[in-house]
């Protein structure tokens, strides 16, 4: 074996061991009910994070500070978290009812609440990989500061650099800054962060809200502060777990409230008994290509099929959705929008109420009028609730002391995806999910093939495909490991195995539904971590996503209807 191959695969393997070693402290902290991030009991956390170097965390080895990682992580997690010396993760325990405001980060769906000007409390509705997710965000923002705190004490009585009081009062005068000024400000900041300038006025305006546009200075200043109190006053910042999250989690309670409201709207409306196909993607897809063609019948005729959905999807749009969604809502789609906790949304289309000749996809009518069947569209679930979500919902409904049993026909699941060959918007056909860090494998037999797909000038790969416990760990190695070993790997996701764990055991070991039910899985390259700048935190996909999604989605319709 050469020598360069040997390196390759110890790199992985210390890799590998790293995320498990994390995977296995998160548990055992959260047991413990809390940890201080910066002492003893976060230092596997930060040592294994710093051993893995993942792809999303840039330079979070180097002194430098890593600046595309932090603007992903400050969009995950609630605004004002940097000046916070405690955080708390609870469950839902009724502070939607009080004088607390929910503060939503940009880019993930939870409710947190700041308590005091020390304390935020995150409240986590979606299971573990919600905590994992959080567990690794944190553990990066805390060595960031602290090498800010690096940078800035000069010695032990705590002195700090001229760039730390200059930056210091620019943040705390809290006054609007002229552009002089904040040139000025970005100056010192660039000095902290060991960054040029010029990197810093480049990603300066992305930290940006319309509340706080010098939010960057605000940030780093924030959490240089509170590094330099751990250092200085050992004040250590300190991360726990309500005693209530720590007796729920796992008890499938959020899943269980929303599949039994989804079995009853069903119930109400005289679906229950009627052949039902799931299908686990967007709330925009399914809908629109049921519904525009007849609802933008002046655009359609003028435009391509896929260049309507792209202009649907433009953020300037609304009137043509609102357009698209009363047709919807005329023709029989019911929308169920979740209050359960799980932020997982859900629309049913009962297809007798459709007019079959007004779809633009092939359609059987006759097999459709004797069977009018029932299409289920759910949100994306996070990680480790798709196994809670779907297990709840294959279970029998109970109507007055009886079990109802659902006539679920078919599941299919879409969803973005890392891919290891290829490039944004490819599509890929998983044949099995494999758990990372186990030999854990779910083979599937996928209804959907790659001749399904072909043809449309993206190309499609099949293969197995890994399910990861956290996007935000992977690496070079341990990607390049997955993709040259025999296991032959495709792309990573955070949910497949936990879906497909979940209908196996409803349909081949509890008998909940028919054992012939048919599955179906794609997905649409949201980034190849391999390339470098191809990572999630180089940018989101554009419009580049839009035309993958919708072929997806018309190859299931397609499928459902014949």
């Amino acid at each position: 074996m050469s020598n360069k191959k040997h390196h390759e695969r110890t790199r992985a393997q210390e890799s590998s061991g790293a995320i498990e070693r994390m995977y296995i402290t998160m548990r055992h902290l959260f047991n413990r009910g809390f940890y201080k991030p910066m002492g003893i009991s976060g230092e596997t956390l930060r040592e294994a994070l710093l051993l893995l170097r993942p792809e999303i965390y840039g330079s979070v080895g180097d002194e430098k500070a890593e600046l595309d990682g932090l603007l992903y992580i400050v969009d995950r997690l609630p605004i004002g978290i940097e000046e916070c010396r405690y955080i708390n993760l609870t469950s839902d325990e009724g502070y939607a009812d009080s004088h607390f405001k929910a503060i939503i980060p940009p880019k993930r769906r939870r409710n947190c609440y700041r308590i005091d000007e020390d304390q935020m409390n995150i409240e986590i509705t979606r299971g573990r990989s919600e905590i994992y997710d959080i567990l690794t965000h944190l553990t990066f923002l805390f060595i960031e500061s602290h090498k800010i705190s690096k940078r800035v004490i000069i010695d032990d009585e705590g002195t700090t650099t001229r760039d730390w009081i200059k930056l210091e009062k620019v943040v705390l005068s809290n006054e609007e800054l002229t552009q002089p000024d904040r040139e000025i400000a970005i100056t010192y900041t660039a000095n902290i962060l060991g960054r040029t300038f010029n990197e810093i006025t480049e990603i300066y305006h992305q930290f940006s809200t319309p509340q706080n546009p010098e939010r960057l200075l605000h940030i780093v200043y924030w959490l240089g502060k509170l590094a330099i109190e751990e250092v200085i006053n050992n004040d250590k910042r300190t991360v726990t777990f309500s005693p209530m999250l720590r007796e729920r989690l796992g008890h499938h309670i959020h899943g269980e409230i929303w599949a039994n409201k989804i079995k009853h709207t069903l119930y109400k409306n005289d679906l229950l008994q009627r052949p039902i196909h799931v299908i686990s993607a967007n709330m925009h897809s399914v809908m629109n290509t049921l519904f525009a063609p007849n609802a933008l019948k002046s655009l359609v005729s003028k435009k391509d099929v896929f260049e309507v959905y792209e202009a649907l999807s433009h953020k300037d749009n609304k009137a043509l959705r609102n357009k698209v969604q009363k047709e919807a809502l005329q023709k029989g789609m019911i929308f169920i929008d979740d209050t359960s906790g799980t932020n997982i949304d859900v629309q049913i289309f009962d297809t007798s109420k459709i007019d079959a000749s007004k779809i633009d996809i092939a359609t059987n009518e006759t097999k459709l009028q004797e069977e009018k069947p029932v299409i289920l569209v759910m949100d994306y679930a996070f990680g480790e609730q798709a196994y809670e979500t779907i297990d709840e919902l294959l279970k029998p409904y109970k109507i007055e002391g009886k079990k109802v049993y659902l006539n679920v026909e078919s599941l299919s699941i879409m969803g973005k995806a890392g891919i290891l060959e290829g490039g944004k918007g490819d599509i890929m056909i998983p044949s099995a999910h494999i758990f990372e860090g186990t030999a854990d494998n779910y083979p599937l037999n996928n209804e959907l093939s790659k001749s399904d797909l072909e043809g449309h000038g993206i190309e499609v790969f099949e293969g197995a495909m890994i399910t990861v416990l956290g996007t935000s760990l992977q690496n070079k190695d341990i990607l390049k490991f997955f993709y040259n070993s025999s296991w032959n790997v495709i792309g990573l996701e955070m949910e497949g195995a936990h879906y497909q764990k979940a209908i196996q055991s409803a349909s081949k070991v509890r008998g909940n539904i028919s054992p012939d039910v048919k599955v179906r899985y794609a997905y649409y390259a949201s980034d190849n971590p391999l390339e470098t700048g191809g990572t999630l935190a180089s940018g989101g996909l554009g419009t580049t996503g839009v035309k993958p999604t919708y072929l997806i989605t018309r190859t299931i319709l397609k499928q459902i209807f014949n």
